[in-house]
């Protein structure tokens, strides 16, 4: 059944049966779709209808062709998406929803270095650095070429075409009004092993009509662990960081060598252009964590990066990074901070353990077990117009913990 088929017989189905009774279906509908995102799940089993209605196309259609102001929310891969289901953060709501776990052959494991973005309500996941049983030796990862969709309104998966390329660690964005994917760069490097793997030069555009992957004009030179983001709406592609050269320590250890330069794709030329060093020798030995806040009113995007309880902000002018502001709390030493551009705002974010306040019973205070602890998620959000910070804390539901260093995190209004 094609979509527009099935988007036809909802509408049918609807029309047979009130959405609240007492009310046309038109004003019905209208306010089911003011409901969260995240609180969808619970809402469905009201009724045949509304289950009908929150799980098509015509409450997102709805959503995007009114006033009402998208949510926007946080998605949360712990690790590898086939063994652990994905979550969905709302955090206005403070909500959490759990997302199915993505498809994955029996031969592949360990997944990670993936990448995911956001196009209208569907996520995608690109390519990764994974192992596969039937090599050897096992303990060397592998890239991966593989794209996966998950559309929300049906929490359906579906297996894409596969980049010419296969990558992990590599540059990614979104182009929402061309409906594509640029991906850049890239390699074979797995989290767990120092600077092994390959390096690559390749970029590709994925058409999502098409559901086809086309070649663009390489990078300069090998260029993997770096990021990418658009600037000027659709006009330009950055690609900045990330390593390509290897050398040895005492000729055993590979340690990587970090690039301090980046390169700018012109979308409607194809031609790249280079940019000179963003640091001094000695300032900082590799790129931060970075993330871009869309600007307002023909505004250039704020380009901003976490290095260690710092923030930066990125003059495109001056080709420097320049302190925006510190961290109020600092984080743990022995944590990972995860670092996010969410609703024009900045997301810190970094898990920590608290002990219950649950009083011990006599049995476990006999048996003097050490009290159970849960994961705390502490949030700091900065407003980069307001320069003000706020706090947020929520419990996450994952079973495993949370390790930024190695999770992946995307947005999408919803």
């Amino acid at each position: 059944m094609s979509s527009s088929e099935a988007q036809t017989l909802t509408l049918e189905t609807l029309t047979l049966e009130s959405l609240i009774p007492g009310l046309p279906n038109d004003l019905s509908s209208f306010i089911l779709s003011l409901i969260p995102f995240s609180h969808h799940d619970r809402l469905k089993p009201t009724s045949k209808s509304w289950h009908s209605f929150l799980s098509s196309q015509t409450l997102f259609s709805l959503r995007l062709s009114s006033s009402i102001s998208l949510s926007h929310i946080l998605c949360i891969f712990p690790q590898d998406p086939s063994l652990s289901p994905p979550y969905l953060f709302d955090p206005l709501n403070s909500a959490w929803k759990p997302l199915p776990p993505m498809p994955c052959s029996p031969h592949y494991y360990g997944l990670s270095n993936f990448l995911s973005v956001s196009l209208g309500p569907t996520l995608y996941v690109l390519g990764g650095s994974l192992f596969d049983t039937r090599t050897f030796p096992i303990n060397h990862p592998s890239p991966s070429s593989s794209l996966f969709s998950l559309h929300l309104p049906t929490s359906s998966w579906a297996r894409l075409s596969p980049m010419r390329s296969p990558r992990g660690s590599f540059a990614c964005a979104a182009l929402p009004s061309s409906r594509a994917i640029l991906v850049a760069g890239g390699g074979s490097r797995h989290a767990l092993f120092g600077a092994a793997g390959s390096r690559m030069s390749s970029v590709e555009r994925y058409d999502v009509d098409k559901d086809c992957w086309f070649e663009e004009e390489g990078l300069p030179r090998f260029r993997a662990g770096c990021v990418g983001f658009l600037v000027g709406g659709e006009e330009e592609f950055w690609v900045m960081g990330g390593y390509g050269d290897c050398r040895t320590v005492s000729g055993v250890f590979p340690v990587d060598e970090y690039y301090r330069d980046g390169v700018v794709l012109g979308l409607k030329s194809g031609e790249w252009r280079e940019i000179r060093d963003m640091w001094e020798e000695g300032e900082r030995w590799k790129l931060g964590s970075v993330v871009v806040v869309d600007g307002e009113h023909g505004e250039g995007p704020g380009i901003f990066m976490l290095d260690g309880d710092e923030i930066f902000r990125f003059d495109i002018t001056s080709n420097r990074w320049w302190k925006e502001t510190s961290l109020p709390k600092k984080s743990p030493p022995d944590s990972s901070c995860g670092f996010v551009a969410l609703g024009g705002e900045l997301y810190v974010m970094f898990a920590s353990p608290r002990a219950t306040n649950s009083t011990p019973t006599p049995k476990l205070m006999e048996s003097q077990r050490p009290r159970q602890k849960r994961v705390i998620l502490f949030i700091q959000i900065y407003h980069p117009k307001k320069r003000k910070w706020r706090f947020l804390m929520t419990k996450p539901p994952f079973k495993q913990p949370l390790d930024f260093k190695s999770a992946v995190m995307c947005t999408i209004r919803l």
